[in-house]
């Protein structure tokens, strides 16, 4: 039997698309400009590409699906202020690769004021710049930096007709991604939904896991979920760890034998319209944790429940992880795998044998979403909107100082967050991580 279909959320209509474009035009001085290019495609090999995705910051602003793509913003533009610029009308092209929208598709489809084809782009593009004092494009991007480099070259050497090529470059993705940071109503319905994708994926890995299959084929069960309810697939390359390879943080070789004794650690999630889901459990291969590993695990489940329950407006990351970190310095003691004062291995960093990786990151379009975690040189403090992670985790090496019992242990339990005006709303609580919760679901299958 299939599993049940869920509903799809709606998707980011128009009008938020354009609230958006306002925004941000609104935070630029009058006289500048927005020159900001969609993704391209990637080439796989030979001639066959990856599947395509499309720029963050570039759907963020239009919602626009298609490769070769450039945004311009004119702030105070008669004609609009939005101008895009897509792939040209190939009736030959689109028997192999599917219908392009072109210029008019664009206008109709995605609200944009003005659109043209790039067989049009290097002409419109000096004439739309001419006169623009400041142009916003993100620096690090080689290809908007060469277009950038080009309009100013085209429009200097008309200068004798008048024209103006822009003065100065600056970066638009701090401005850019500040405002992606807080996620509207709309947005978080999808985050939502891309949890809800994760969950079932894990809850389905769960109930198939037994030893004897290998790493991919929970990989194989996970993402089946995932396309099964309409995402695109893993909004990145999915961790299934079984062992040891569970201390490895970004493992993601997923071939290994998953063996009788061992616990496997999955870091996975759903991308559902360009949205990421991101979800780590870790569990018994056969259904039941051993004492060693149980003991380990309520250490990481203890300190992840205070951690989640942590998060609320005016609580910073920093403190959250402090007090991560404090609790899993109290756990290791405990178990005798650290010894001495608390406070002392805290500040000879001696819990970083174990944990070497920071609590949270913010989540979104991008798996590690954009915005700072600092502003003024203090660390941010959280704000209703922000959707993060929780996910601390114990690593214990295969070193003879370490208890047999603990050893090549990996554990880490990670869920997603949505900062309330009161506190924090959990999106994926649909995988249990209740030891008792985890063997009961495992034991039903």
């Amino acid at each position: 039997m299939h599993p049940e279909i869920l509903p799809r959320p709606a998707p980011i209509s128009n009008d938020e698309y354009r609230s958006r474009r306002r925004a941000l035009m609104a935070a630029l001085p009058a006289d500048s400009a927005v020159l900001l290019p969609g993704a391209s495609l990637v080439t796989r090999s030979r001639d066959s590409d990856f599947p395509f995705r499309q720029n963050s910051d570039f759907h963020y602003l239009t919602g626009f699906a298609e490769p070769e793509a450039l945004l311009l913003l004119l702030p105070g533009r008669r004609d609009g202020e939005s101008v895009l610029f897509c792939q040209d009308r190939d009736p030959t092209m689109e028997a192999w690769t599917g219908i392009r929208l072109g210029a008019a598709g664009a206008v109709r489809e995605h609200g944009v004021d003005q659109a043209f084809e790039n067989a049009k782009r290097d002409e419109r593009l000096a004439e739309l710049l001419d006169g623009r004092h400041t142009l916003y494009l993100p620096l690090a991007d080689e290809h908007a930096l060469a277009l950038a480099d080009d309009v100013r070259s085209r429009l200097a050497a008309r200068g004798r007709q008048g024209a103006r090529p822009p003065e100065a470059y600056a970066d638009i993705c701090g401005l850019l991604h500040e405002h992606r940071l807080t996620k509207s109503e709309a947005e978080l319905a999808l985050l939502r939904h891309a949890a809800e994708l994760s969950a079932r994926g894990h809850v389905r890995t769960m109930r198939a896991a037994r030893p004897g299959l290998a790493e991919y084929h929970l990989q194989a069960e996970l993402e089946h979920e995932f396309v099964w309810q309409g995402g695109s697939g893993p909004a990145y390359a999915s961790i299934v760890g079984g062992g040891a390879n569970a201390c490895v943080l970004h493992y993601i070789e997923n071939r290994a034998a998953l063996r009788e004794g061992d616990l496997v650690l999955i870091d996975a999630g759903a991308e559902f319209d360009l949205y990421a889901g991101d979800i780590t459990r870790t569990f018994p291969v056969n259904g039941r944790f051993s004492d060693a590993q149980k003991a380990l695990y309520e250490v990481v489940l203890a300190v992840q429940e205070r951690a989640v329950a942590a998060v609320r407006p005016g609580v910073t990351l920093v403190e959250i992880h402090a007090g991560v970190v404090r609790g899993l310095a109290e756990g290791l003691i405990g178990l005798g795998l650290l010894a001495g004062d608390v406070q002392a291995r805290i500040d000879d960093d001696s819990v970083k044998r174990f944990y070497l990786h920071s609590t949270s990151h913010w989540l979104g379009l991008d798996v590690h979403d954009v915005g700072t975690y600092r502003r003024d040189g203090k660390p941010r403090p959280l704000e209703p909107g922000m959707v993060l992670t929780v996910e601390p985790g114990l690593y214990i090496p295969a070193d003879d100082d370490i208890p047999a019992a603990y050893r090549g242990i990996g554990i880490r339990i990670e869920d997603d967050v949505v900062v309330t005006a009161s506190g924090a709303e959990v999106l994926t609580g649909g995988v249990p991580k209740q030891v008792a919760e985890i063997e009961a679901l495992m034991i039903d299958k």
